[in-house]
């Protein structure tokens, strides 16, 4: 296992505040569960630090607003917000993030596959806990938490992959 360097702790801090800012960027949604550019943040570091970088990076974001700090939609945080209707979305970044990297990290098709399975996850689990948290089916749970937010998926999947790898590339070589 690769040990962590300054580089390595600098960019996950990087990353973890981007998140928190890129957050903020929030449109309501008619069902409660806002648009937000948090994922394309969480997609960005999957491409550029790997798995275990955008794993790590995105834990640090979710343990943050967990212990209450307002890092998520709309300067929220804390315990409430993860057990709310959309904790699911948030629980799962870091798994997110991971797959995305995977995918980033292997290149080709599975770059495309870890997009794919990352933002599956996050819809699943976004669907699971709005279920679970507001009682309505999943029926509703799927119009509340996935198809609004297919398109944008793909145009934030798309940009950050392009902005993404070529960013990764300068930084890789500096090291």
């Amino acid at each position: 296992m690769k040990k962590l360097n300054t580089r390595d702790i600098c960019m996950t801090g990087i990353f973890t505040a981007s998140m928190a800012v890129m957050a903020q960027i929030s449109v309501p949604m008619p069902l409660g569960v806002p648009m937000t550019m948090q994922t394309f943040a969480i997609s960005l570091a999957g491409v550029i630090l790997g798995a275990r970088g955008g794993f790590f990076s995105t834990l640090a974001y979710v343990l943050l607003g967990a212990a209450g700090i307002p890092v998520f939609a709309n300067f929220t945080g804390g315990m409430g917000i993860i057990l709310g209707p959309t904790g699911g979305f948030i629980i799962s970044f870091p798994l997110m993030a991971a797959l995305i990297g995977w995918g980033a990290d292997n290149g080709g098709k599975q770059m495309i596959a870890g997009f794919i399975a990352g933002n599956i996850v996050n819809f699943a689990a976004g669907m699971i806990c709005f279920t679970l948290s507001t009682g309505k089916g999943l029926d509703v749970a799927f119009t509340a938490c996935v198809l609004p937010f297919i398109p944008t998926a793909i145009v934030k999947a798309a940009a950050a992959g392009a902005v993404g790898l070529n960013i990764r590339a300068r930084v890789m070589a500096i090291t």
